[in-house]
């Protein structure tokens, strides 16, 4: 990872190297700002120089890459102003973006949620907009980082925080309208040269299955994700959310439901079985829109990888369902992975 210098107007990287990454990295390094930029919600949070979560500011997310841009420098300005930290003060400001990051340039590509397809000098902008009037000089660094990438090492830092254990093998599951991994190994993310490490939603589930838009068939994502609830449970009953609908009625034996879930959760466990058969991870956290479900969504997952478990003793070995647990309630993982992104957080 490259550091994205970013004084003044929109600039190309300087390509200066940052420093390595601390042994418990994001303590000791000063105050910064972590940026979760989703389809929907914008999250910053402001970590301090101990680690320790502090302010942070909600708030919808605007399409294109000003606006994006815009926004996000406006989320890092509310929430320092919460914490009483001058902007002059931060380490810096990390960015958390969906779509084809770039590190080293501060680019992000295919970001359609985010009314973005072609690169976009998204931290150079964010810098710009945050300078706006001020001595450049003053102005804190900004640093893009891919959303899942910055969601992994979240969670790996709140995870150490409360257990008190080095956790160095992670991935990161986000359930939401698709399905994607970040991925931490050795205390180091795994990006992949093409930047494809962790694009498991895109893996072949059901062979000539439901056709996706990546130009396949039969993708993961389209049998375990937010969506693909969405699309087998059909029109709301209720209004709410389809997850808590399915998982709902599920539990009072609907039927339809009852499928429903279980052909989920069967997916899902299928995404648990290939980052842990791949890679060895020594826990795998689930995350995303639909992981607000809670302990149901839990306790399924784990008797459905039991069961896989029960026939096979070479799955049984691996003990899958002792890897899993939910993300950290209450704590935007995003936010504060790209908060130790901005100080050097690899």
């Amino acid at each position: 990872m490259t550091d994205l210098t970013t004084t003044g107007p929109p600039s190309p990287a300087t390509g200066h190297a940052l420093a390595p990454p601390a042994p418990r990295p994001g303590v000791g390094a000063g105050p910064s700002v972590g940026v979760d930029v989703g389809g929907t919600t914008t999250v910053a949070v402001v970590l301090d120089d101990e680690g320790r979560v502090g302010e942070r500011d909600v708030s919808p997310t605007p399409s294109g890459a000003t606006a994006v841009a815009q926004h996000a420098a406006g989320a890092v300005r509310r929430a320092a102003a919460r914490a009483g930290v001058a902007l002059e003060d931060l380490t810096g400001v990390g960015v958390g973006v969906p779509g084809v990051v770039d590190p080293g340039e501060g680019t992000v590509a295919n970001a359609v949620n985010l009314g973005i397809d072609r690169p976009a000098p998204l931290a150079a902008l964010v810098a710009a907009a945050l300078a706006d009037g001020r001595d450049a000089a003053r102005t804190p660094r900004v640093v893009l980082e891919n959303d899942l990438n910055a969601a992994v090492l979240g969670a790996a830092h709140v995870l150490r925080e409360r257990s008190g254990e080095t956790v160095d093998d992670l991935a990161f599951i986000a359930l939401g309208t698709g399905l994607a991994a970040g991925i931490m190994l050795d205390g180091r993310l795994r990006r992949g040269p093409h930047r494809a490490a962790g694009e498991i939603g895109h893996l072949r589930y059901v062979p000539d299955g439901l056709p996706c838009k990546c130009g396949q068939s039969g993708c993961l994502e389209r049998y375990a994700s937010g969506s693909a609830l969405d699309a087998a449970w059909g029109p709301a009953r209720s209004g709410r959310p389809a997850p808590v609908e399915v998982f709902e009625a599920a539990a009072v034996g609907e039927p339809l439901a009852v499928r429903v879930r279980d052909e989920f959760v069967a997916a899902v466990a299928g995404a648990v079985r290939v980052l842990v058969l791949t890679c060895d991870v020594g826990r795998v956290v689930i995350g995303g829109g639909v992981a607000q479900l809670g302990e149901p969504l839990l306790h399924a997952l784990v008797v459905e990888l039991e069961r896989q478990a029960a026939s096979s003793p070479f799955l049984a070995a691996a003990d899958l369902p002792g890897r899993v647990q939910l993300a950290p309630a209450g704590l935007p993982v995003g936010a504060v992975g790209a908060a130790l992104v901005a100080r050097g957080g690899r």
